[in-house]
């Protein structure tokens, strides 16, 4: 039996370095999978659409689908708009959708390798503050994960660990970065939690101006390529519900 097609669904952003990423990142998984077809799909401003591809996919005749949200936390993308997109899809096609990429280990651990990246080494550990800087959400859920990956990190050895958000939720990055130096660190790190470049994580640069250090986004990083096809493999076990089965 041929493997589900993994169908990746990424935000889109009117910034050209956010669709250069996520394409950066399928070549990157599918170098990792060749035996799997991977195809992107864009919710919005960027082409081609998830349903385009997903017409495409059906006309092909290909039959069984993972859609797999580009997305760190489950919200609103996640929870309705993808869901929505799905349930629109050409009734031939046999649709699971993965879960979310965060949390993962695999994802705390990309964060810190973007930290040494960015200058820092295990030895400052214990002397530097992190804040983990996210996008935002309204939804609860999510900023509680943002929360908990933040005490989790810490735990590994760094001086403090505080979440920051560019929209919707608070503190902000700044405000984060004033209260690790409020709490005596020796130096200030920004972590942007985000995958790839944009209008929000630009506000999050803005706001590390003045931090010591701020890491690269998380991108098509090879720790984010391994928790993408984990959900992939997951997702494709016959015990998931499938949309449109």
């Amino acid at each position: 039996m041929p493997r589900p097609v993994l169908l990746v669904i990424a935000h889109g952003s009117r910034d050209p370095r956010h669709a250069a990423t996520v394409h950066a990142l399928v070549r990157r998984v599918r170098a990792l999978r060749p035996g799997v077809r991977v195809e992107t799909g864009f919710l919005d401003f960027n082409i081609p659409s998830v349903s385009g591809v997903l017409e495409s996919l059906a006309a092909e005749g290909v039959r069984d689908v993972v859609a797999l949200p580009l997305l760190l936390t489950r919200a609103f993308h996640a929870k309705s708009d993808i869901p929505a997109v799905l349930s629109e899809a050409p009734a031939r096609l046999r649709i699971r959708q993965a879960e979310v990429l965060g949390p993962s280990p695999l994802l705390t651990a990309a964060l810190e390798r973007r930290l040494y990246e960015a200058g820092l080494s295990p030895a400052d550990k214990s002397s530097t503050g992190v804040v983990l800087a996210s996008a935002g959400s309204t939804d609860p859920e999510a900023i509680a994960v943002i929360a908990e990956i933040a005490r989790e990190w810490r735990r590994t050895g760094w001086c403090a660990v505080r979440p920051a958000f560019a929209s919707a939720s608070l503190p902000r990055t700044g405000d984060a970065v004033r209260e690790l130096r409020a709490l005596g660190c020796e130096r200030v790190a920004v972590a942007p939690y985000v995958l790839a470049p944009g209008f929000l994580p630009d506000r999050i640069a803005r706001g590390a101006a003045e931090a010591d250090i701020l890491s690269d986004v998380l991108g098509a990083s090879p720790e984010v390529a391994q928790v993408l096809l984990q959900r992939y493999d997951a997702a494709r076990t016959p015990a998931l519900t499938a949309i449109g089965a």
